[in-house]
């Protein structure tokens, strides 16, 4: 298929991703003709999965203009609480949303959104681990397998990825 062709998406990776919640989402995209970017701290560097299976960025997100990019995928793991506490990726992300490009994350990829303050006012869901975070960060939470609330689209763990990838879809078709 080719309902996708011509958009480009950018995909966090670094140490300690969770490897369904990257592969699948970059997989779909991917077969429905959209280019994705893995960017992660350093470019062409390998970084170690949640389960062992291993990734390599193909840009670092230093380099990275979200102009070039019609939306932003992160994915949970322990990465999002790694890649958080640089201002890039706060800046990146925080940039994604500015221009009403998509920002969408599943499970513990919601602490980097909640860092780059985005998420207050937004109706979005999470794995419960990091419900309290998104309250407190002023969104309001659901437990649903996706919420698409304007120009973000989240999901709660890998059990929901066929939702997850649906709703992408959808979003960067329209």
């Amino acid at each position: 298929m080719s309902t996708l062709k011509g958009k480009k998406i950018l995909i966090f990776i670094g140490d300690i991703y969770e490897e369904l919640e990257l592969w699948y989402p970059k997989i779909r995209l991917e077969e429905e003709g959209a280019s994705v970017t893995l960017a992660g701290p350093e470019a062409n560097k390998v970084y170690s999965g949640k389960n062992g299976y291993n990734g390599t960025s193909d840009v670092s997100y230093k380099d990275i203009n979200p102009g070039d990019f019609d939306g932003l995928v992160i994915p949970g793991g322990y990465m999002p609480d790694k890649l958080r506490r640089d201002q890039k990726v706060l800046d990146i992300t925080a940039d994604f949303h500015k221009q009403g490009k998509m920002v969408a994350f599943i499970c513990h990829g919601g602490w980097i959104p909640i860092s780059a303050k985005i998420v207050k006012g937004y109706k979005l869901t999470s794995v419960n681990a990091i419900k309290d975070d998104l309250t407190n960060a002023g969104a309001d939470w659901v437990d649903e397998p996706v919420v698409v609330d304007r120009n973000i689209i989240t999901s709660r763990t890998p059990v929901d990825l066929g939702h997850f990838a649906k709703a992408m879809i959808a979003f960067l078709a329209g």
